[in-house]
């Protein structure tokens, strides 16, 4: 058996597989500061930060290093009225040291020059930051002239206020922006997808999925506990391997032969082999068996259920053959993972 994960389902798994298997995946910690104006958009601000913590839990060494700037004292009061605690004030902040600055703008953050901003985003830039900006943050790059030329994400209320101000920055509808090293988003639910580029232009798209998994899994009317984000939100899935999936996630207990699945649906097996090596990144077998062993490892790492009960759960016959398999994909017995990653119930 090939060891490790082949099929998409890799992501939903990532945190758990052997830090070794994953060598050279993460680059070098970047460091990533969050600049909070009074009256910050608390959602805006949670979605982007949550995007770089869980994509240093995802990762099998730490990507970011992320740091909370506030003004002259330790609080800064979100639009929420909820005050958050900040690592330092922006005096004392050494912006040179910095990949990732962002400013975090909202709802009723005042959009007026500040002098101190204004030198530390220009010092930043110089030292060959990027520079971001939340909601109606991108405000303060446009002032100090770090804007000019590039495209910008803006929250729809203060469009037409950047355009006549700044008028040489390309204002855009779109939710979200990257451009060259700079980045900014319109809005709160729009902050994560954005750090979600930023991760993958750090580390790749199979630690985006990873993250994904975790994030965005409650997007759909319905979650399955075993689907994989990237599957669920293609639209050009074909129907005939969404009811082969569904037929195998409704029956992992109780697998079915493939051949049957195949007939099921309608189509050759070699056909629905293509398929899957194409939609899945696997044979319709080893993605069976991948799906089996994810449900095992929810099963170890979230109840209190013996081995054989969680072998039989994920359609084993045998506990050593579920041993056997568990280890080869995890690197590690299936009572060896739950010690180390047990939730308790």
């Amino acid at each position: 058996m090939k060891t490790s994960f082949e099929s998409v389902l890799k992501s939903k798994n990532l945190a758990h597989l052997d830090k070794a298997r994953r060598e050279g995946l993460t680059p070098q910690v970047r460091r990533v500061s969050f600049i909070l104006r009074e009256h910050f958009s608390m959602m805006a601000f949670t979605g982007a930060v949550d995007a770089l913590v869980t994509a240093n839990l995802m990762s099998s060494s730490p990507v970011f290093d992320v740091q909370v700037v506030g003004g002259d004292g330790n609080l800064v009061v979100s639009d929420l009225g909820i005050s958050i605690s900040t690592d330092c004030t922006l005096t004392a902040l050494d912006e040179k040291c910095q990949d990732i600055l962002v400013v975090c703008g909202g709802f009723r953050v005042r959009l007026e020059g500040d002098a101190q901003l204004r030198t530390k985003l220009r010092s930043a830039d110089a030292a060959g930051a990027v520079l971001g900006g939340l909601w109606n943050g991108a405000y303060f790059l446009a002032e100090a002239g770090l804007l000019d030329g590039h495209d910008c994400a803006f929250h729809p209320d203060g469009r037409a206020m950047m355009s006549e101000l700044f008028p040489k920055v390309k204002v855009t509808s779109h939710a979200q922006v990257l451009d060259r090293r700079r980045i900014s988003c319109a809005g709160a639910n729009s902050s994560l997808g954005m750090m979600l580029e930023v991760v993958r232009h750090s580390a790749g798209d199979e630690l985006v999925s990873a993250v994904e998994e975790v994030l965005s899994c409650d997007k759909m009317q319905e979650v399955v506990d075993v689907s994989v984000v990237s599957i669920d939100f293609d639209p050009t899935l074909p129907e005939t391997l969404k009811l082969a999936l569904e037929l195998m996630h409704s029956n992992i207990e109780d697998p079915i032969e493939i051949d049957e699945i195949a007939r099921y649906v309608g189509i050759s097996r070699r056909h629905l082999e293509r398929l899957f090596r194409r939609h899945v990144k696997a044979t319709p077998p080893r993605y069976y068996l991948e799906l089996r062993l994810t449900r095992a490892r929810q099963l170890l790492q979230h109840t209190n259920k013996s081995l054989i009960e969680i072998a039989v759960a994920s359609g084993f016959v045998t506990l050593p053959h579920f041993q056997r398999c568990f280890r080869t994909m995890f690197d590690m017995a299936p009572g060896q993972f739950r010690k180390r990653n047990h939730f308790k119930v």
